[in-house]
């Protein structure tokens, strides 16, 4: 059994991340490997299907895959499963630009997926039909196979969903519904979800979760709505292979990466096209270690550094052994969270200062406002230690932290919407806000690991 099922909604807090977790943990209760994956540039939710299914999620986008990367990275990691679950992104077909790009619908219908669709009651009854109606017929080349509906008021206000969507739709499966007033909410922090590292009570609330959809859901008929035999084609050509490969394998190249409370935001397809390259991955704790491991390169990534800045500021050790390998040539990436980590200072939310790395000299502070959200295609101005000039890639942006001061001369390493962004103060330095995809650009891992092989050569 290799099934595969889209869970979708009809917008955007209607309960799909809960119901799509929920299905993951429900039926890896009953033996089966379930391989999760995320439509869009989301990487928070991703941590959740992990550490439910047990095995590493996936984004499946095609802003910055393409269509044939997207149809590769699915049947990559589905083969060994029994079934995948792909949770959606906002509404069904919602998307980037008029075209819609990366919505649910145009994913579902790339891996040939039946979709699951999520749509809350409140307030309404024999209306909900003519909401699934539009749904169902607003792309007639859509495989949507079921509905599960949440936030019920009783067995009465299903029985009257169920009947007003099912006159309209008989090919409609009826998968079930969630009660109301169940408390099923996972904490939100000033991001979204908060981190899988924080969520302490994640199984609590899965055993929860599990029981109600155990009540209340039609598991059998997920399972068989989701027993597709469309079968997904890749192109080969859209494996990376970079031809430096046997080169680095040979240097035995390692890169830290930065894993911790604090720093969790990572592409996971971005960890394997640097293992693809040959490299070994080393976990590094900036909040909890005293020194980095001998490694030819670091990469930070995002998280919620704002709600760690004392213990990370107080970890002086770390911070000085970083910094002063850094001085001394070691290549190092930061995204996001990562560029608040080697700025000179940072402002929490009440306006208290926390000295960090001071690599990258400028002031960060923490606002109430979400700064800047959305993808985003950079262009290089300049060689840096990812890109070579006039190379573009792709990524996403997402944060409410501002650079309220660059002191000294700090260089500006690419561009995007008359915005430059990507800073350093160093050669071997690039700090932005931008969450890089590295398979929008393959060229940037190679640029990356040839650095890294250049300073483990000269000895430093």
């Amino acid at each position: 059994m290799n099934n595969k099922i889209v869970i979708a909604g009809s917008r955007s807090g209607v309960g799909k991340t809960t119901l799509a977790l929920g299905l993951m943990a429900a039926l890896k209760k009953r033996g089966l490997r379930v391989q999760p994956f995320k439509v869009g540039p989301d990487y928070i939710d991703p941590g959740f299907h992990t550490l439910i299914c047990g095995r590493n999620s996936y984004n499946l986008d095609s802003y910055f895959l393409g269509a044939a990367g997207v149809r590769r990275t699915f049947l990559k990691n589905s083969q060994q499963a029994d079934i995948s679950i792909i949770e959606g992104v906002m509404g069904l077909f919602d998307g980037k630009g008029k075209d819609s790009v990366s919505s649910t619908a145009e994913i579902a219908k790339t891996i040939k997926a039946p979709v699951i669709l999520v749509i809350d009651a409140r307030k309404v009854a024999q209306s909900a039909a003519a909401l699934v109606y539009g749904y169902k017929n607003y792309d007639q080349d859509l495989n949507l196979k079921g509905v599960i509906i949440n936030n019920v008021s009783s067995a009465h206000h299903f029985k009257l969903l169920k009947e007003a969507v099912t006159a309209k739709m008989s090919d409609l499966k009826i998968l079930g519904y969630l009660p109301k007033n169940q408390d099923l909410e996972l904490p939100e922090r000033h991001l979204g979800l908060v981190p899988v590292s924080e969520s302490r009570e994640l199984e609590i609330y899965t055993q929860k979760l599990i029981g109600l959809l155990e009540e209340y859901i039609d598991l059998d008929g997920v399972i068989e709505i989701s027993e597709s035999d469309k079968v997904v084609e890749v192109d080969s050509t859209a494996d990376f292979k970079p031809e430096f490969k046997n080169e680095i394998k040979k240097e035995k190249i390692k890169i830290a990466v930065a894993l911790d409370q604090a720093f969790n935001f990572y592409y996971q397809e971005n960890l394997e096209l640097l293992k693809a390259a040959g490299t070994e991955i080393v976990e590094v704790s900036p909040l909890m270690d005293s020194q980095l491991p001998e490694v030819d390169a670091v990469y930070i990534g995002g998280g919620f550094p704002e709600s760690f800045l004392q213990e990370l500021a107080s970890n002086k050790e770390f911070k000085s052994d970083l910094k002063e390998k850094i001085n001394e040539g070691l290549p190092i990436y930061a995204e996001c969270g990562g560029l608040m980590y080697l700025s000179s200072r940072v402002k929490d939310f009440e306006g208290k200062e926390y000295q960090m790395l001071d690599l990258i000299p400028a002031e960060i502070e923490m606002t109430s406002k979400l700064q800047e959200m959305g993808y985003r295609e950079i262009e290089a101005v300049s060689d840096n230690l990812l890109l070579n000039r006039g190379d573009k890639a792709r990524g996403h942006v997402f944060h409410y932290s501002k650079i309220s001061k660059i002191e000294g001369n700090v260089k500006k390493n690419y561009s995007y919407r008359k915005t430059e962004e990507g800073y350093s103060s160093l050669e071997n330095i690039l700090a932005s806000y931008v969450h890089l995809h590295f398979a929008s650009n393959p060229e940037l891992v190679k640029n990356f690991l040839l650095k890294a092989l250049a300073y483990k050569k000269s000895g430093a």
